[in-house]
This record gives structure tokens, sequence and C-alpha cells, in this order.
């Protein structure tokens, strides 16, 4: 074992606890720890396989070291996790997963595993490295190669998270790896959905989630997952876009990451926020710029007389086109909020700033009605500019549209102390009292239209609540 990974289990608390409680123990450290410290990372999960007793009782014996909580992850196959308490991080806490190897063999263990960078074993006690399968290679290589095909059929998850260590790696994917993927792409609907989306989720995650997402569309499995990716390809380029529909939408995904890595610190700080799902707010927005357009199809048009193709109301069909499909996934209801509610909004900042003499009240309301999403909002605004560069779209017109919305970033971060919510003059019950009503459909639209003129700041007293909503017209 080389001297830079033995200080670095010697500098991991956890690890050198472990050797110094355990040190004639067979434990095994694998997986993502392993193939993080030959990357010089630190992983914050550290999988662990014990040859010499049951991983039950290891488990236990560990818990009455670190502080933490026991959790039973698959009993018949013997997989115990350890979610310590003193981590720093609460949206990502440090784990420890403990298991006896499978067929009691550590080399029938690795052997199962999906791919070679992750099936390399580290005898925390010897400093013995089992590298069968030419992962410490791979890694330095940048290759992504899977063990065995029938790895896949066992649990065709492993077909998606091949996509996703490239959105996190950045790793070429192996030919034969790929040809295996095209050949099982059929089974990635066998996992339970929860998974699939916790691994999409891992995905939108990664620096270059456009590169996997592109790669996916070449086996087939992109549209297995997304059955709307069938009708994002028939979409072609036009006189606006100079990708097709699909393409478009990817390079979005690409121009969201490129715009947080060049934003300044209160976006990034904002965009890393784990809000809802577990997961970043950057994951979420890369997550709706690839599905911010998939109301296009189903609004496509084509002028006879000008040829121009057209997507009226696309951007409202989209954004209730997404929710069965999000629902579908497991996804939260925060998180189906959060994407449909982007992908409903995501044209609003640009037609905004492109008025003539575009007043602070009306970028006010603006702010008020997308809240605690204004920079999702504007970087995704930016990002669907940015990857529109159709024939008819000059140079001048992207730079205008972005300064635009540079100009309304700044008002907002200029007019944070002035954000409070409209004080609801007037709810449900009032209103139904008031008119005669009973509750329903146009309830919803009169408290809607009334908190609408509150933003703009037409209604400030309960009396002028009153007066409008009797004289309302919808």
């Amino acid at each position: 074992m080389s001297i830079t990974i033995q200080e670095k289990i010697k500098s991991d608390k956890i690890l050198s606890t472990i050797v110094k409680n355990f040190p004639t123990s067979e434990i095994y450290l694998v997986g993502g720890a392993v193939r993080d410290y030959f990357m010089d990372k630190i992983s914050p999960d550290r999988d662990m396989i014990i040859t010499d007793i049951s991983a039950k009782v290891f488990a236990e014996q560990l818990q009455k070291i670190f502080p933490s909580t026991l959790i039973t992850l698959d009993e018949k196959n013997n997989i115990y996790r350890l979610v310590l308490k003193d981590s720093k991080n609460k949206y990502n806490p440090e784990m420890i997963d403990i298991t006896n190897p499978v067929e009691n063999s550590l080399e029938r263990d690795l052997m199962r595993r999906d791919l070679t960078i992750n099936a390399i074993a580290l005898n925390l006690n010897s400093g013995k490295i089992t590298d069968l399968f030419g992962g410490i290679a791979d890694i330095k290589n940048h290759t992504l190669n899977h063990i065995e095909e029938i790895n896949f059929v066992d649990d065709p998850l492993r077909l998606l998270r091949v996509y996703r260590f490239q959105a996190v790696l950045d790793f070429e994917i192996g030919t034969d790896t790929i040809q295996a993927i095209c050949k099982y792409s059929d089974l990635i609907s066998k996992p339970a959905k929860e998974r699939v989306l916790y691994e999409l989720m891992k995905l939108f995650n990664g620096k270059y989630t456009s590169t996997a997402l592109i790669n996916m569309n070449k086996t087939w499995l992109l549209e297995k997952i997304f059955p709307c990716v069938k009708e994002m390809k028939q979409v072609p380029p036009n006189s606006h876009h100079h990708l097709d529909l699909l393409h478009h939408s990817i390079e979005a995904v690409n121009q969201i990451q490129q715009l947080y890595e060049e934003a300044d610190d209160r976006v990034k700080e904002h965009l890393d926020k784990c809000d809802f799902g577990g997961f970043s707010r950057l994951a979420h927005l890369k997550f709706a710029g690839f599905l911010h357009d998939i109301g296009k199809f189903s609004t496509w048009t084509i002028d006879k007389e000008t040829g121009r193709h057209r997507f009226i109301k696309h951007d409202e069909v989209g954004s209730k086109m997404v929710k069965p499909i999000l629902k579908n996934l497991t996804c939260s209801n925060k998180q189906i909020e959060y994407i449909s509610n982007m992908i409903k909004n995501h044209i609003y900042p640009s037609s905004l700033m492109q008025e003539e003499n575009v007043n602070e009240k009306a970028m006010m309301r603006y702010l008020r009605k997308l809240g605690d999403n204004v920079i999702d909002n504007i970087i995704l605004a930016k990002a669907d500019r940015l990857s529109a560069r159709g024939e008819v779209i000059t140079d001048e017109m992207v730079e205008s549209n972005i300064k635009s919305l540079d100009r309304l970033m700044e008002f907002y971060f200029a007019s944070l102390n002035e954000l409070k919510p409209p004080e609801k003059l007037l709810n449900g019950d009032d209103i139904i009292q008031i008119l005669n009503i009973e509750a329903g459909p146009k309830l919803g639209k009169i408290m809607q239209a009334l908190h609408d003129e509150q933003l703009d700041g037409n209604i400030k007293t309960k009396d002028d609540a009153i007066k409008f909503i009797k004289n309302i017209k919808l």
C-alpha cells in the first residue's frame, strides 16, 4: 500500500479508531472511499466488508464507539448502516455501511460489483490492496468499465449508475460497457422508482451532467427513463434555435452549470442550499433545465406564411406535463412544486426585462411572485437564452438579454429588505361569507387575483380588498 493512502487512513479519525479497536479483524474498506483515496479525495461514506465476524455484531460494536444511529438496510444479506451523529453536514452525513462478503468470499463479493473502480478492497489492518479487475488502472486512465454483464441483469440500476459516475467524475465509458448498456437498457424499468430517483439526483448534482445526458441518449437509456425524450427528439432546429429540442435542453443544463461556476458567492451560496429532496437547489435547477421545454412538442405549430416555429403557452403546458412524470419518479411535493414552477416561469424574467421602460414596480411584482426562487429562475432564463443561438439571434440580442437579467438579479439583491410577503387581508372564509359563495375553483381564482393586486400595490387595506372582490369579474 502506498504511503499516501497509509497516511490518509491515519488522518481519518473514523478509520484510525476502527483499526485501533479491532487490530486483528479482517476489515476491508471497499467502494467509493477507496476509489476517492486514489483520486486524492475524501468520501463521507465508508463501505466495509468484514469477513471474520457477523456484520450485525460488528455494527453494534461500532455503535458503542461512535455516537450514531444503526439502521438495518438488508437483514437477509447482512447489510447495516451507521449514520454518525457528529457529522458536520446534515444533508450529507458521514456513514459507515457494513456487510459480510457475498458467499463468504471477498473475491466473489468484488466480482458482483458494478464498475472496476468500485471493486477495489483495502485491508485496514494489513494494508493489502485487492484489485482483481484493474480498477486502479481505470482510475488513472479515467475510464468506466463494468465487471460482468450479469451484474447489470442482477441489478439494472447499475446501468444508470454508470452515467451517474460519469456526471460526477467525467470519466469515459468503455466500449464494452456501452454495448452492455445498450443490450440491457430495457431493464431500467425494474428497479424501484425511489432508487432511480436517487441516482438521477446524484447525476444532476454532478459537474458533468450534460455529458452524461448526451451519452445516455446514445444508449437509449435516457428515453427509457424519460419517455418524453422521444417527443423532444422530433422538434428540429429552427431560426431561433441552433439545436434540436433535446440537445437544446441538455445544453441548458450545461449552461446552468457554467453560470453557477462563474457566479458570485451570493448566487452560489443560494444554489448550494439543500431546501428539499436532500440535494442542492443546483441539482434540482439542472433537472428543471432538462425538462423546461417538454411542453413544446404538444404546442408546436409552423406558420405557413413565414415558416416560423411557434410554441404558444409551452411554459404553462410543460409545467402541467411534468407533474405526473415527477410523481411517477416518487419526487416529493416540494420537488414537484419547485421544478414545475421553474418550467412555468422560465420565460417570465426575459419577457419582463424586454418590455420598454420596465419599472421597479413590475420588477418587484416578479420578485414577490417567485419568492425564494428568484435566483434560480433568473439563472434558468439566462441558460435558456445562451442555449438558443439560431440564425436570427444576433450576439447583440443575446448580450442585451443577459445584461437585462443581470440587472434584474442585482435589483433582487438590492430589494431583499422589502420582500416581505403581503399581509393577508381576507382569508377564504371571509370571501365565502362576503360573496355568499362556496369553496371551489372560483374562490381560488378570487384569492389569487386579490394576492396579485396586493403585489402590485393596488390594494393596501381590508376595505380595498372587500371593494375589489365585490367588483371582480372572472
